[in-house]
This record gives structure tokens, sequence and C-alpha cells, in this order.
């Protein structure tokens, strides 16, 4: 079973955005990390199941690292569709008209 294509465009805040960064890499080596005013800024192109599990599986891998990690994430699919998500809450979804 194929998962669906998703662009991440994303900003994390960290008391550590060094060691959060360095996972980051890591876990996206095709995508963008860089900071910008003490946060990173991420932009990547992943495949999985949902929005929500690759969002709880990139903030809960950068917990891992940091504990007071946070992430503002917007995840659009292929469809269109667009996922905005602060932490583990989905905040708000959105879907292209056609």
């Amino acid at each position: 079973m194929t998962g669906t294509r998703f662009r991440l465009s994303a900003r994390v805040s960290s008391a550590s955005p060094a060691s959060v960064s360095a996972l980051l890499e890591q876990l996206l080596p095709q995508g963008s990390v860089r900071e910008l005013e003490g946060d990173l800024l991420i932009d990547a192109d992943l495949e999985g199941a949902s929005a929500k599990d690759l969002n709880r599986a990139l903030l809960s891998a950068s917990r891992g690292v940091e504990k007071k990690t946070a992430l503002r994430a917007q995840w659009m699919a292929t469809d269109g569709t667009t996922q905005s998500f602060f932490d583990y809450l989905l905040k708000k979804t959105t879907s292209r008209r056609q």
C-alpha cells in the first residue's frame, strides 16, 4: 500500500535548536532545514499514511532530542488538502477548490 505524498512547511521552536536541527537534517535528507530568528524553518516532501501520523512522528522524534520543542506545521497533500497543526493538535483543514 502506497502512502500519500505531502509537502511540509513548518516552523520549529526549541530550547536546543542545534540539536533538533541535526536530527531534522537526518530525518529529512531531501528537505530544507534552516534557522531564522532562533526558529527552524522546514520545507520537505514526505510520504505517509496521513498528515497526522507524519506530524506526530516528526514532533515525537524532535521532543526525544529536546523536550521543550514546539512544531507549527502545514501539510499539503497532492489532492490540495492542507492540514495545519500546532504540536499534536489539528487546528485547520482546507481544501483547494476545483
